[in-house]
């Protein structure tokens, strides 16, 4: 049997979850581990002894800010701190000028539809959006040349379908958009944690991911990369006091603006989310992205096969290196609430979306708990009907 290289059964050991439920849920929101739960009760305690401890407090959002940089492979300065990718979305958009030639916003299929619905609201400031479908759970690569020309400001592509977990190559798309002269803006909230995922390689020019799935942490929390060079260009009218560059200087009359990435930053920072933030990233790194992207790969190959097994249909492309570990399987006959809620029944936690039921492990997870998984959605299919 195929086993990670790292500590399997040590890491179990730290999700409380595990004793009683098999999380397969990561697309959608990570499990507890206790290092994470720490860091919640670092910050309730800091708070209870204290009342305020800004300065701690600030120190902890600025390592994971510096966190998530060195996570992507970037620097701190090139990294802002949101509360979610719908409003890191929302502040590249409110950065952009839509009023010029220049005000196609090439958006694909794999989009979340926060950040479609980002788009699609600043068609009343000038924009203009245009689709580049997905046919099966993928977005053919080639269908971006027709969609970018001269007129596209933009190009906005999801590393990881939330959807199917197929994975793009954003390296190519942002070839393609740069050689039209557009913007590439990517959603990695999918992929980060499990996927390499590296900027600079990648030559993206915006990229958003938050931290409650696969980096283990909990909503309110998310970052904005935004290339070094073009952030100083960059005027986003969606700001707040942090994003000044004397934030405590307390000029209300005064619009001036950090360097880099930061100006891109807004009100007070969520800071018990910051807590918890960090705490995720350390496992990540700790245990390491390429570890966990080859236990991904293992555990993938066989969620496709063990569900073709049994007669499930596979949403997307079932290659790992054309995903993530995320996999989908059809179930557009049932109710996919509904097949969810006769997982857990079964103490398998799965995520719905849509046509499919998602099955999305992570580093701990085993391929017992793989087989686990896929017995419980052909049962649940069987109960509700496919």
């Amino acid at each position: 049997m195929p086993t990670p290289s790292y500590d399997l059964a040590s890491w179990r050991s730290r999700v409380p979850l595990l004793a009683r439920s098999i999380p397969m849920n990561h697309c959608s929101h990570a499990p507890q581990l206790d290092v994470t739960r720490a860091a919640a009760e670092a910050y309730l305690d800091s708070w209870n002894r204290n009342g305020m401890d800004w300065e701690a407090w600030m120190a902890e959002v600025e390592g994971a800010r510096a966190d998530f940089a060195a996570l992507i492979g970037a620097d701190a300065g090139d990294v802002a701190v949101c509360t979610s990718v719908s409003q890191a979305t929302a502040l590249v958009a409110s950065a952009l000028d839509f009023t010029g030639r220049r005000r196609k916003v090439v958006a694909s299929g794999a989009e979340f539809p926060t950040v479609g619905h980002v788009w699609l609201a600043h068609e009343r400031l000038g924009a203009r959006v245009a689709w580049v479908p997905a046919r099966d759970g993928v977005v053919p690569l080639g269908a971006y040349d027709a969609a970018i020309d001269e007129d596209t400001l933009l190009v906005s592509a999801a590393h990881a379908y939330y959807q199917s977990g197929f994975r793009q190559d954003v390296r190519d798309i942002a070839r393609r958009a740069h050689a039209r002269g557009a913007l590439i803006y990517v959603d990695a909230y999918q992929s980060l944690g499990v996927a390499d995922v590296d900027v600079r390689a990648l030559d993206v020019d915006f990229l958003a991911g938050g931290c409650l799935k696969f980096l283990l942490g909990v909503p309110g929390i998310a970052f904005l990369y935004v290339r070094p060079g073009l952030a100083e260009t960059l005027r986003p009218a969606a700001t707040g006091w942090f994003g000044r560059a004397e934030p405590f200087a307390y000029r209300a009359g005064e619009l001036t603006w950090a360097p880099g990435a930061r100006r891109f930053d807004t009100g007070t920072p969520p800071v018990p989310n910051a807590f918890v933030a960090r705490a995720g990233l350390g496992v990540i790194r700790e245990v390491g992205v390429p570890a966990i992207e080859e236990w991904m790969g293992v555990l993938k190959r066989r969620l496709v096969e063990g569900g073709r097994a049994r007669g499930l249909d596979v949403l997307g492309d079932a290659e790992p290196e054309r995903s993530v570990a995320t996999t989908a399987f059809r179930c557009a006959a049932a109710d996919g609430d509904a097949v969810e809620a006769a997982m857990r029944r079964r103490g398998v936690l799965a995520s719905a979306r849509g046509p499919a039921v998602r099955l999305a492990p992570h580093f701990y997870s085993t391929l017992d708990d793989v087989e686990k998984a896929l017995d419980a959605l052909a049962h649940a299919l069987d109960e509700v009907g496919r």
